[in-house]
């Protein structure tokens, strides 16, 4: 891959992992759409683009998913839609994220890898980051909607891990966005009385699942053998500021000194984790 075309997928990709974020919180915050049907339009589009691409494009390569990993990308699929009923799109991004490095990070530890002191002390830096955004006060989010995006990212985290060496990422990827729908079918049957849905909230589920999510998955993969893994891992700390700038431009979200820290403190801490790491 020419390193041309690797900048315009891995910028696309990027722009793709904050769209969800804006997407999601658009169509909570400037439509009727609620978060359970918003999650199965996104679960549903999703599935049919990735097994639309896997049939056209991935033929003679090996994966299938497994239900145990769909269910842990429902889990953040779920969590994700119901914390930005609360949560502006920056905040969300950054707990996300923060929350899925900290869960990777974390289970290196518990699988004996080593840090030095300078990791120890980026680890510390991004937790007291988080943990700094959490506190109360006049511009904390939601706790509630915080420690469900808090779980999303942890749940993703999982998803991750169970990934690494089941096989073509695409495929795998489709295969589990299918085993979600029924799941995400079951969830808004038993949300069906609070179910609202017109015609803008869908547009923007379908978007995130097909564009955003869909697509966007399948570019990233397509990128990302072509990156250093310590390139890969920096290059989506740009994901919150991304969704932060989106946020404010497209929805019109404050920008506070609470979360311009917050940020400095998680990204900067996770940086010095993942840079040091061989």
């Amino acid at each position: 891959m020419s390193s041309t075309r690797l900048t315009v997928f891995t910028a696309l990709a990027l722009l793709a992992f904050a769209g969800n974020s804006l997407l999601c919180r658009a169509a909570l915050q400037h439509t009727p759409m609620d978060a359970a049907s918003f999650t199965t339009l996104r679960l549903i589009s999703g599935a049919l683009t990735l097994w639309l691409l896997v049939q056209f494009t991935r033929r003679g390569v090996t994966g299938r998913g497994s239900w145990p990993s769909a269910l842990a990308l429902f889990a953040y699929a779920a969590a994700f839609s119901f914390a930005y009923v609360s949560l502006p799109a920056g905040t969300g991004a950054l707990l996300l994220f923060g929350s899925v490095q900290t869960g990777m990070i974390g289970w290196g530890l518990v699988k004996g890898e080593r840090f030095s002191t300078l990791q120890w002390v980026g680890l510390l830096l991004a937790l007291a980051g988080l943990v700094g955004l959490l506190l109360p006060g006049l511009s904390a989010p939601p706790l509630g909607a915080a420690l469900l995006m808090v779980t999303a990212g942890l749940a993703w985290s999982v998803y991750s891990l169970r990934g690494r060496g089941a096989g073509d990422p695409t495929r795998v990827t489709a295969g589990n966005f299918v085993r979600t729908v029924p799941v995400a079918l079951v969830m808004s049957l038993l949300f069906m009385n609070s179910a609202q849905v017109d015609t803008a909230g869908a547009l923007y589920a379908v978007a995130s699942g097909a564009i955003t999510s869909g697509l966007g998955y399948a570019i990233w993969y397509t990128a990302l053998p072509h990156l250093k893994a310590t390139s890969a891992a920096t290059l989506q700390l740009s994901v919150p500021v991304i969704a932060a700038i989106g946020g404010i431009a497209w929805l019109g979200e404050p920008l506070t000194l609470r979360l311009l820290l917050a940020s400095a403190a998680i990204l900067g801490g996770i940086a010095l984790v993942i840079r040091q790491q061989r």
